[in-house]
């Protein structure tokens, strides 16, 4: 990568395009790639009516917008972790009390529960040498448990816990747990966290504001059959550090582009003006909390708040808005729709991944995607222009998870060992 000796103190965006590359919200990331913004280009462009492509523009973001999301990103950051400002800040910044990442050698029987959504995962970790055993099982919350009480959902969770270890002949064993739980928290320390606020369609009583670690702990002394402790409460994404650091101790940013999009970054400890821990420790782990980033408008410029622009949430629905307003005018499928287009939500994320998945010149599963919506009637250039706008969406997402990514890479100071934290894929030529 040519830089010049100014350029190189800091990532350049459009050196460093974050191609995410991913079925958004189905599953972890597969691979990333850094490519060169100008050398990125829709590979349906020569089919793509010349209309279509206009109207698509307006997905296109500017290296100027780009400059100043990254400006306005950095600002918030600050005052994240400013005690004065942190009160009013949009982009969080929380303290996680984690100091230390993983080095390798960790070795032991841990358990592992996962809390984000109307699914839950218990975990069964073997750590060895360079090596490790995971097994697990996926327990569904009744909607009844999510909408009731605090005491109800944590005795449920505390029975498939039991039951887990029942499975898998430790039962009567004493074992660690890391509880990632991937709702708004407050920690006050490495196992004491408050919730500030549900989401995710969970709404149960007497719990916010209060200690959900006491919260479980309480459950699982209720049963008294079971020996677990507690070690650590996280974030989604600080896990996803701290497992990716295990085997890459260069790793010092964790990344969540799922239903949701947040990131965790390592920062200088005399940065964290909140943090009251143990001193003497020269970094500390930070959840940002960047999925609120933009309510406030400071992303008024590009017509979005960053996670309903990036997430799998909301990506398959931003398609089908474009997909709705372009058919009505005329540009799409002779002008006729179908009742399942114009239904919300009716676009999964799911589709816009499948569909650029086709070799160029090849639409299998666009067609496929279109037939299910009832578009039967959709010509091969319609099926060009849906993938157009899926690219033109995707790219635009990409744009602004690299933006963020080079933010926290600026902000560290890290842009000469970029090569390390995150491994590059294609090289701009």
């Amino acid at each position: 990568m040519r830089t010049s000796s100014k350029a190189s103190e800091k990532v350049s965006f459009r050196c460093i395009s974050l191609i995410v590359v991913l079925v958004l919200g189905q599953g972890p990331i597969q691979r990333c790639e850094f490519v060169c913004f100008d050398c990125f280009r829709a590979v349906t462009m020569v089919h793509v009516p010349q209309k279509i492509r206009e109207e698509c523009e307006v997905f296109h973001i500017s290296d100027k917008q780009i400059r100043e999301i990254m400006s306005r990103l950095h600002t918030d950051i600050l005052k994240g972790l400013g005690r004065d400002s942190h009160a009013d800040a949009i982009v969080k910044c929380w303290i996680t009390y984690i100091q230390d990442l993983p080095n390798g050698k960790e070795r032991g029987k841990f358990l592992a529960l996962d809390l984000g959504g109307t699914n839950f995962r218990v975990l069964i970790i073997n750590l060895g040498e360079n090596h490790f055993d995971m097994q697990s099982k996926i327990y569904a919350i009744p909607n009844h448990i999510m909408t009731g009480t605090g005491i109800a959902l944590f005795d449920h969770i505390a029975e498939c816990l039991a039951n887990f270890m029942k499975e898998h002949d430790v039962y009567e064993e004493r074992l660690a747990l890391g509880f990632t739980f991937s709702f708004p928290l407050k920690q006050l320390g490495l196992t004491k966290g408050l919730l500030q606020r549900w989401t995710k369609g969970f709404s149960c009583s007497g719990v916010v504001g209060e200690d959900v670690v006491q919260g479980l702990k309480d459950a699982i002394a209720r049963r008294g059959d079971v020996q677990i402790d507690i070690c650590a409460i996280l974030n989604d994404t600080t896990g996803t550090l701290m497992s990716c650091a295990w085997k890459n101790h260069n790793c010092k940013i964790g990344l969540i582009v799922g239903t949701g999009s947040n990131a965790c970054y390592v920062e200088k400890t005399e940065n964290c003006e909140l943090f009251d821990g143990e001193p003497g420790k020269k970094e500390l782990l930070i959840n940002t909390e960047w999925g609120a980033f933009g309510d406030d408008g400071a992303l008024d410029m590009v017509r979005t708040d960053q996670e309903k622009m990036i997430s799998g949430m909301y990506m398959g629905e931003l398609v089908r808005l474009a997909l709705v307003k372009y058919t009505r005018i005329g540009l799409l499928f002779g002008g006729r729709g179908s009742d399942m287009l114009y239904e919300p939500g009716s676009f999964f994320t799911k589709f816009v991944s499948e569909i650029e998945s086709d070799k160029p010149g090849d639409f299998t599963s666009c067609m496929e995607v279109l037939d299910e919506l009832g578009l039967s009637h959709a010509t091969e250039t319609d099926m060009a222009a849906v993938r157009h706008v899926c690219e033109c969406v995707s790219r635009r997402a990409a744009h602004l998870v690299s933006a963020g990514i080079a933010t926290l890479l600026n902000k560290m100071n890290e842009p000469k060992k970029i090569a390390q934290l995150v491994r590059p894929g294609i090289q701009p030529p």
